[in-house]
């Protein structure tokens, strides 16, 4: 039977066991780094760390890669969890829904701040992958890559320029 009081330290042998093609390595953060074929975990006791480095191999399982753009990035996020919720059942670890739609609004909110438009507000959408446009006042706007930023804005064309 499931249960959610697993540790990192608890399941790793078990992940180790099942995905010999992922390396892991205690670091400062949890991610996938498909290049390395690498989980970096955070080595906590806290539950939450668990289904963490469970999603991370999730990522992985599901040859994650790149993104082509914010929505891609979410997608991959939601796919990753709905996975981990399958490999954590298969290890005895009940990866908790609310848990998991807390991370995904986190996504949901970068997203959206990234797509609100920094002179009208209004939601547009991703024209390259750090581009935006307004289709309200056709303000063009630039984002920082990374997903682990803070939100910024950086307007490269405003209306009247």
């Amino acid at each position: 039977m499931p249960n959610n009081t697993q540790t990192v330290s608890s399941i790793l042998p078990q992940l180790q066991k099942s995905y010999p093609s992922i390396h892991f390595c205690v670091g400062k953060q949890f991610s996938w780094s498909p290049a390395r074929q690498m989980v970096t975990y955070m080595d906590d006791a806290a539950r939450a760390s668990s289904w963490a480095l469970i999603h991370e191999v999730a990522h992985a399982t599901l040859g994650h890669k790149h993104y082509k753009n914010d929505i891609d990035l979410l997608q991959h996020e939601v796919e990753a969890w709905s996975a981990a919720k399958k490999i954590g059942k298969n290890i005895g670890v009940l990866v908790e829904d609310d848990y998991i739609q807390d991370c995904l609004d986190t996504y949901r909110d970068w997203v959206h701040k990234r797509a609100r438009c920094p002179a009208c507000s209004v939601i547009s959408l991703q024209q390259d992958d750090l581009t935006y446009k307004c289709f309200n006042c056709q303000t063009v706007w630039k984002v920082p890559a990374s997903p682990l930023c803070r939100v910024s804005r950086i307007i490269i064309h405003a209306t009247g320029d």
